[in-house]
């Protein structure tokens, strides 16, 4: 009777998931046995199930695509390169020839700025759909890693 309860007690806290492997291993062996109380008869079809389906395994192949992140990601990457090309190659440069000072010099402060500004939202934006991409590179990582194990 003792251990029907301590079974019982065990129960509960399987089902609200805290038990520890120990305790799931002590259920599942009470469960295996053939001494089961006959209120509890039908949670030993679930822990039974649960040992066979442990040892099934699929021998259906799933291909695995690149998805379509890491596609963007490469070519939002190569943009942030040619960009930052650009810009440290003719932002070190000293106007050599006079209409390129004459060029340098026709913008106002003003107009620097609100460059400057349009400039800086959108190295803002590109961070943030870098860092979602990574997050969904993350997600698929994970993803694959539980469709390649079942």
């Amino acid at each position: 009777m003792e251990s029907v309860n301590r079974i019982e007690k065990l129960l509960e806290k399987y089902l609200e998931a805290t038990t520890t492997l120990a305790e799931e291993n002590e259920l599942k062996e009470y469960f295996a046995s053939d001494d089961v109380a006959p209120h509890l008869q039908h949670y030993s079809m679930m822990f039974n199930y649960f040992s066979v389906a442990k040892e099934e395994r699929s021998t259906r192949e799933i291909p695995v695509k690149p998805g379509k992140n890491r596609y963007y990601l490469a070519w939002a990457s190569i943009a942030a390169v040619a960009v930052l090309a650009f810009g440290v190659y003719f932002g070190s440069e000293e106007p050599s020839s006079p209409y390129e000072k004459l060029f340098a010099q026709g913008y106002t402060e003003e107009e620097i700025e609100s460059a400057q500004m349009a400039i800086s939202l959108f190295t803002n934006n590109f961070k943030k759909g870098v860092e979602g991409a990574s997050y969904l590179e993350e997600f698929e990582k994970s993803t694959n890693r539980f469709i390649l194990n079942n």
